[in-house]
C-alpha cells in the first residue's frame, strides 16, 4: 500500500503567459510579460516584439483540447494553471469584464471536469496588466487592490461551481525582492527602496486577504491557498555567524507564509522592516482583510540555498530567483542550479511545524536541454534525467508524509514544455511532454510524450508506489 493519500492530487503546473499564447486575440490585453522578451532581468521594450517567445507560448490557447487530453492520459488529479488577468479585464479598470475571455476559462474547466481533473487556479502569476504597470507602477499603488479584488469576485462568481481549489498570488514574496516580476513595477529596482517594494508587497498580501474573504462568501466549499518561492536556508558552517544568518534570511520568506496563515505580521518582522527602514503604511482596514487566512500552504522548491553571514570568500551558485553559495554535498544542473531532494522533505517538515496547515507542492523540477531522436516520423525523447529528478522529490515527499506531514498535492512544474518566466527561453524545458518549437520560436507546436511521461504516468497510477519501490 502506498503511503501517499489514496486522495493525494498528482498532476502538473503551468502559468498563463509562458504557454497559452494568443496575447492579442479575443481582447486580451497586455501584461508586464508581453514587453520582456529576454525575461525579468532584460530590457523593458514598448510594445511586443518579434523575439518575445511568451507572446505564442505554446499555443496552449487553440491546443487545450489536445493538451488536457494528454493530462488526462497522464492520469493527473489536478491541474495548476493561471486565469490571465488580461483576458478578464484588458487594462485592469474596466467596469465590465471581457466575455470572449471568460467564455475560454469555462471551455478549459469543462474540458478539465470532462476528464476528472480538478482545476487549480492561480489568480495572479507574474502577468499584472501593463497598464496598470503604467499608469500605477503596479503593485506600488494601493488602488491595485480594490482592481484586484473586483477580478477576483469576478471569477469566482464566474467558476464557483467548475473551479474548487485557488491560489491567490504566485510566489508572493518575490515582489519584495524582483518587484517587476512580483508585482509588475515598472520603476527599475535599483530606483527603488526597500520601503517602496515591502509596500508594494502589502498589498499584495492585503488584496489575498480580501481575495480569500470574497471567495468564502460566494463559496464556502473553496479551498484557497497561498503560495510562496521557498528554498530552505542552509548555514555554510557551524559558525553561529553562519547559522543565525541563515534563521534570519529564513524568516524573510516564512514571513509571507506566516501573514496568510496567521493573520497578521509575525514577531520577527519588526527586526526586518528596521533594518530595512521600512515603515509599513498599514491602515485598519488592511488589518482586518490581512484575518481572512489561508485554507493550504502552496510553494515552489526547485533547489535549496546555504548561506553565510560574510560569502566573500565562499563561490556563487547559480540558481532561479534565489541564489547562494555553491554547497560542496550536493549536485548541479547544466543551469548551474542545485538538485537537493532531501530540501524538499526539509521545507515540507518546516512549514508544517510552524503552522499545521496542509500543503501543496505547486512546483518541481528541472530545466533541461532535451535532444529528440526521429525514429519513424516520431520524436522520441530519452529524459532519463529527469526522471532521476523526480523519482528523489517524489520519494522525499514520501519520507514527510511519513515523518506526519499532511501534504495534499503535488505539481510538477512545466508538466508540457513552456517559455521560461526568467529568461524567457524555449530550450530550458521542464515538461514529460515536449513541444516542437526552438529557442527562435520555429517549430510545427506538435505534442511529443518523453520518456518521462510514461514513467510519471505510472507513478500517478499506482499512487507513487512505484516510484517509492525503486
Amino acid at each position: 500500500m502506498s503511503i501517499f493519500p489514496k486522495d493525494f492530487l498528482w498532476g502538473g503546473a503551468t502559468a498563463a503567459n509562458q504557454f497559452e499564447g494568443a496575447y492579442n486575440e479575443d481582447g486580451k490585453g497586455l501584461s508586464v510579460q508581453d514587453v520582456l522578451p529576454k525575461g525579468v532581468f532584460g530590457p523593458i521594450t514598448d510594445g511586443p516584439t518579434e523575439d518575445n517567445l511568451k507572446l505564442d507560448g505554446i499555443n496552449f490557447y487553440h491546443r487545450y483540447k489536445e493538451d488536457i487530453k494528454l493530462f488526462a492520459e497522464l492520469g493527473f488529479k489536478v491541474f495548476r494553471m493561471s486565469i490571465a488577468w488580461t483576458r478578464i479585464f484588458p487594462t485592469g479598470e474596466e467596469d465590465t469584464p471581457n466575455e470572449a475571455g471568460l467564455a475560454f476559462y469555462d471551455r478549459v474547466f469543462d474540458m478539465c471536469r470532462q476528464y476528472n481533473i480538478e482545476p487549480l487556479v492561480t489568480l495572479s502569476h507574474y502577468e499584472s496588466p501593463l497598464y496598470l504597470s503604467k499608469k500605477y507602477d503596479g503593485w506600488r499603488s494601493r488602488k491595485l487592490i480594490k482592481l484586484f479584488a473586483k477580478y477576483a469576485e469576478t471569477v469566482f462568481n464566474r467558476y464557483k461551481d467548475k473551479v474548487k481549489y485557488w491560489i491567490t498570488f504566485n510566489e508572493i514574496n518575490v515582489t519584495a525582492h524582483i518587484p517587476l516580476l512580483g508585482g509588475g513595477v515598472l520603476t527599475p529596482r535599483d530606483q527603488l527602496t526597500k520601503q517602496d517594494m515591502y509596500q508594494a508587497a502589502h498589498h499584495q498580501l492585503v488584496a489575498s486577504g480580501l481575495a480569500t474573504k470574497i471567495g468564502r462568501e460566494i463559496n464556502p466549499n473553496f479551498r484557497i491557498g497561498c503560495m510562496v518561492a521557498s528554498a530552505p536556508r542552509y548555514p555554510m558552517t557551524c559558525n553561529p555567524d553562519d547559522v543565525t544568518y541563515a534563521m534570519e534570511d529564513q524568516q524573510g520568506v516564512t514571513l509571507f507564509v506566516h501573514v496568510h496563515a496567521k493573520g497578521e505580521y509575525p514577531y520577527y518582522s519588526n527586526r526586518i522592516f528596521e533594518r530595512n527602514n521600512v515603515q509599513l503604511e498599514i491602515t485598519d482596514e488592511d488589518r482586518e482583510w490581512l484575518t481572512h487566512t489561508v485554507d493550504f500552504i502552496s510553494f515552489s522548491y526547485y533547489n535549496s540555498r546555504t548561506v553565510a553571514r560574510d560569502d566573500s570568500k565562499y563561490e556563487q551558485a547559480g540558481g532561479n530567483i534565489t541564489r547562494g553559495l555553491r554547497n560542496p554535498y550536493i549536485e548541479y544542473s547544466e543551469w548551474d542550479y542545485p538538485i537537493d531532494p532531501q530540501g524538499l522533505r526539509y521545507i515540507l517538515n518546516f512549514y508544517y511545524e510552524r503552522f499545521q496547515l496542509p500543503l501543496f507542492v505547486a512546483e518541481n523540477g528541472i530545466g533541461a536541454i532535451d535532444t529528440p531522436i526521429e525514429e519513424d516520423g516520431i520524436l522520441k525523447i530519452n529524459d532519463d534525467y529527469r526522471i532521476s529528478y523526480f523519482k528523489e522529490h517524489i520519494k522525499e515527499v514520501g519520507k514527510a508524509i511519513e515523518d506526519g506531514v499532511d501534504v495534499i498535492g503535488y505539481t510538477s512544474w512545466g508538466c508540457i514544455d513552456l517559455i521560461s518566466a526568467a529568461s524567457a527561453q524555449m530550450e530550458k524545458r521542464y515538461g514529460f511532454i515536449y513541444v516542437d518549437r526552438d529557442k527562435n520560436g520555429n517549430g510545427t507546436f506538435n505534442r511529443y510524450r518523453k520518456k518521462s511521461f510514461y514513467w510519471y504516468k505510472d507513478v500517478i497510477r499506482t499512487n507513487g508506489l512505484s516510484c517509492l519501490s525503486d
